[in-house]
């Protein structure tokens, strides 16, 4: 084969990387199986039946198929490049406009409806943020440390982001976050992506514990990173942890002074009427009044100028960083409350509740979770075989064919069709990663690394959902749940990657 340069390429079967076509085949065709199992019993008819989920599934696919091999062979691959922004900006006014014409599903005005047909922009979003990412990062003279070039590509992520937490979708929002492997593979600090895990641990532990024992944890993880980084790792085992454990007992000792004054019993009541917010009827001591979070702030801010002092006389940028951290770690402590009550909804609120086990709804919203570990658990090893799944059959999870569709696959296939299932999507991702850091062109590697991110989210969220690892934020599983835009964007988002790399693969 020659090109019409006069340059000798390759043949079609060596240039496009056929264990990613046969991966996301099998998915499919695995997808739409477990569909026509999770309908077969309250809608009868045959798999083709196009009334059905599944048959409209099979015209999902077949279009599927149609969108895969345009990418491949019509479209050039160049083509991407320079339409990206074009392609950014006409999703980012979708995103808004469906906020304002499309119809509500569930709560979420993400979806425009023609006719029987419904669209989401959101699922076209993260290709064309993709486009729009790979565009920026690969320009000559891009730096991601770079403050300019660094907000951009946060403005880049963040933008879209934002829009789609207005339409109320917050499970295609936090597939965003996957978007920081990609940054952290182009040259960001691995810190930042700590930072993001602490900040999480914070919140989860000002909700589930006390904002006194989230402060002591910022305290521990800030002072080991500024021993480790400055080599003094036996300063903070000498030092710092006898001092954090002898800070930890500070609302036992202030308890302990107080039920010597007035007594336990006086105590406990002073504790309820507390928790029900009528304390301020009832006559407190002293001792009680002073809260030990901010006795231990008091201790904090009298440590840090000294620290800090130090940090500028050895010239120590890091430490200095770690304060602000912390700092910013304690802000987030008291806005916890606000974020909690104030902005997220009321059904978000007790999804996050049940997850993290402040309250027990097994009948309420935390119906669905429960139903699908049941299903799961009871598929066993080998499951109970192909439509027979008893859970499934009798429609006891809702959702079952769109963010419950892996339920199925436990119930009927079990473990051992479960894991086979997560090992296919391990090795796509793998797969995906292998292909980019072999390209040659930063444009496609850039690119690779946000479809292997997306498609990670998505896989990560939505099993850690059914499994009640994660809160029931409604996610489809890629390839595999019931649904056209999903469908479709996700075969868009790989073919396009597989057409990236067919294109390199020509002349090497």
């Amino acid at each position: 084969m020659i090109d019409a340069g006069g340059h000798r390429g390759r043949g079609l079967a060596k240039t496009i990387d056929w264990s990613l076509v046969i991966c996301w085949l099998v998915l499919v065709l695995i997808g739409w199986a477990n569909i026509y199992a999770s309908i077969h019993a309250a809608e009868s008819g045959s798999i083709f039946e196009f009334g059905s989920r599944s048959g409209m599934q099979a015209i999902w696919i077949g279009t599927s198929v149609i969108i895969a091999v345009l990418i491949l062979f019509v479209i050039p691959p160049r083509l991407y490049e320079g339409l990206s922004l074009p392609i950014y900006l006409i999703v980012i006014g979708l995103l808004v406009a469906v906020i304002f014409l499309g119809i509500e599903v569930k709560g979420s005005h993400s979806w425009f409806a023609f006719g029987p047909v419904r669209f989401q922009p959101a699922e076209i979003s993260k290709i064309a943020t993709s486009l729009m990412l790979a565009t920026v990062m690969s320009q000559l003279g891009y730096k991601i440390g770079r403050l300019k070039d660094f907000v951009l590509t946060a403005a880049i992520i963040v933008l879209p982001m934002m829009i789609i937490v207005l339409q109320s979708e917050t499970g295609s929002a936090l597939v965003y976050v996957g978007f920081i492997f990609m940054l952290y593979r182009e040259g960001l600090s691995g810190w930042l992506i700590f930072m993001i895990g602490m900040a999480i641990l914070t919140f989860i532990l000002t909700l589930t514990q006390s904002p006194f024992v989230a402060v002591l944890v910022l305290l521990g993880v800030a002072s080991l990173c500024i021993c480790l980084y400055s080599g003094r790792f036996k300063w903070w085992l000498i030092i710092c942890v006898p001092a954090i454990a002898l800070l930890s007992f500070i609302p036992d000792i202030f308890t302990a002074i107080a039920q010597a004054q007035i007594g336990s019993e006086a105590v406990e009541a002073i504790e309820a009427a507390r928790a029900e917010g009528t304390a301020a009827e009832m006559d407190i001591p002293f001792i009680m009044k002073v809260r030990p979070l901010y006795v231990l702030l008091a201790v904090i801010g009298i440590a840090t100028p000294f620290v800090a002092f130090h940090a500028f006389r050895e010239r120590n940028t890091f430490t200095h960083l770690a304060i602000i951290s912390l700092l910013a770690g304690i802000v987030l402590v008291f806005s916890t409350d606000f974020l909690f009550n104030d902005v997220l909804q009321d059904h978000q609120r007790k999804r996050i509740e049940v997850l993290l086990g402040m309250k027990e709804d097994p009948a309420g919203v935390g119906y669905n979770v429960n139903q699908s570990k049941i299903a799961i658990g009871s598929g066993g090893l080998f499951g109970k075989g192909y439509l027979h799944g008893t859970q499934t059959t009798y429609g006891f999870v809702p959702e079952q064919s769109t963010d419950f569709i892996f339920c199925t696959i436990g119930e009927e296939w079990g473990f051992a069709g479960s894991a086979f299932v997560i090992l296919l999507y391990v090795f796509l991702i793998w797969r995906i990663i292998h292909d980019a850091e072999r390209s040659r062109e930063g444009f496609t590697r850039i690119y690779g690394y946000c479809v292997a991110c997306c498609i990670f989210m998505h896989l990560f969220i939505n099993i850690g959902m059914t499994i009640g690892l994660m809160p029931v934020i409604g996610i489809p599983l890629p390839f595999i749940s019931y649904g056209g835009s999903s469908l479709w964007a996700f075969t868009a988002m790989l073919f396009i990657f597989i057409a990236l790399d067919r294109n390199e693969r020509k002349y090497f």
